[in-house]
């Protein structure tokens, strides 16, 4: 068999990078040169300048092109390095339309980076077409999707989106974070360019900080190389290196985690103290249908609502298995707080016009056992509702 007829979980292990050529190492080689030496004063080698190109961060480039069915991959220093210099595709005067309940540090490069630059913006309701297209002004060149959206777990279709676009000879960005190539290909769906944190699902360890993009067209990739190396927010040959490691266990941790998150949403939907639960795997998720089509599964990440902000407070100080803290996609489960955390560069009535509230927590659950996890949870809201009690007996 060829390499691109194997199965997805095989080609993680089983790539052009399996074996060093010249040594036989089934570990890519970490090349720390920042410089190499030229033979020809008329022609220069491959690599010249680590900035340009470096052994060990293609490698890495290479491999998340073919995992995302691309023509090329380009690593950065971090996902808003991704998102930024894709953003730099675009020029002054341009209009660019974005998925509404986006990650809060593409909102603050939106609002405040592009916008004095003269790149307009306009947010809606991606899983509303109609919407979109109202959205749509004579100087669109972009449209910015995040499908399942950070936090509140919205689906929007990229197919429609991407054919919108071609419709006005505008490109698709979708930011794949929370489902990486083993659950969604964007660019199979019509998308110009896939982003990634590659920090979360696709190292899995938290343990580096590292940004992906894979565009499927030569010219674009041209394009997006020449910003690439004129930015220079490139990924180091050790975090690269990471990257390449986790992404070996990509499809069993992302098998695990999402099974174990499909359980703990089912429960905390049951439960009183939980007002909403945000999770495209449940059967009453209104783009349930469409994930089903769109992709191979709901991800490893929920949010869930509570019935107050007095409740988060007691909830969190009573959980002890998740981790507090910013990220997500990671072997053990992290429990943010998205208006203090992740989106907390939105300010509060943005975000509550998006329904992001001061009452939701987002989970990206790991490879704990689930049964752990619920019991957890179980005692943590059961802390919740006796806190609740004693205030209402000090009435």
């Amino acid at each position: 068999m060829e390499l691109e007829e194997y199965c997805f979980e095989t080609k993680l292990l089983h790539n052009r990078h399996k074996v060093d050529s010249v040594t036989g190492a089934v570990s890519v080689p970490i090349q720390h040169a920042s410089t190499f030496h030229q033979f020809d004063i008329d022609q220069f080698g491959k690599y010249d300048y680590a900035r340009s190109l470096n052994p060990t961060r293609e490698a890495l480039e290479e491999v998340i092109a073919e995992l995302e069915g691309g023509v090329k991959g380009f690593a950065f220093s971090s996902g808003m390095a991704a998102i930024s210099t894709a953003f730099l595709l675009l020029s002054a005067g341009d209009h660019v339309v974005i998925t509404e309940d986006v990650y809060g540090g593409t909102y603050r490069m939106v609002t405040e980076v592009l916008s004095r630059l003269g790149i307009e913006h306009s947010f809606v309701d991606m899983t509303d077409l109609d919407q979109v297209k109202q959205a749509i002004k004579p100087n669109t060149k972009a449209f910015y999707v995040e499908t399942p959206s950070n936090p509140l777990l919205k689906v929007t279709d990229i197919k429609a989106i991407s054919q919108m676009a071609k419709e006005i000879g505008a490109l698709t960005f979708v930011d794949n974070t929370f489902q990486t190539p083993a659950l969604q290909k964007p660019l199979e769906l019509g998308a110009d360019v896939v982003l990634h944190s590659a920090t979360k699902f696709l190292s899995g360890h938290s343990d580096v900080v590292a940004g992906l993009a894979v565009v499927k067209d030569k010219g674009l990739a041209n394009r997006l190389g020449f910003l690439q190396n004129s930015f220079g927010a490139v990924l180091g040959v050790q975090d690269a290196w990471l990257v390449l490691r986790g992404l070996k266990t990509l499809h069993v941790r992302l098998e695990h985690s999402q099974k174990s998150a499909l359980q703990i949403a089912s429960f905390l939907e049951k439960h009183p103290l939980v007002k909403n639960v945000f999770y495209p795997g449940l059967p009453n998720h209104p783009q349930r249908e469409l994930l089903d089509v769109q992709t191979q599964g709901a991800g490893a990440v929920l949010s869930f609502e509570l019935v107050d902000e007095e409740a988060v407070r007691t909830f969190v100080e009573s959980v002890k298995l998740p981790v507090f803290a910013v990220s997500l996609g990671a072997v053990e489960s992290i429990l943010s707080y998205p208006a203090k955390m992740s989106h907390s560069a939105m300010p509060q009535a943005e975000r509550e016009k998006r329904g992001i509230k001061n009452s939701l927590l987002r989970l990206s659950v790991g490879l704990e056992n689930p049964a752990d996890l619920i019991r957890d949870f179980s005692q943590a809201l059961e802390q919740v509702q006796q806190k609740k009690l004693v205030l209402q007996q000090g009435e």
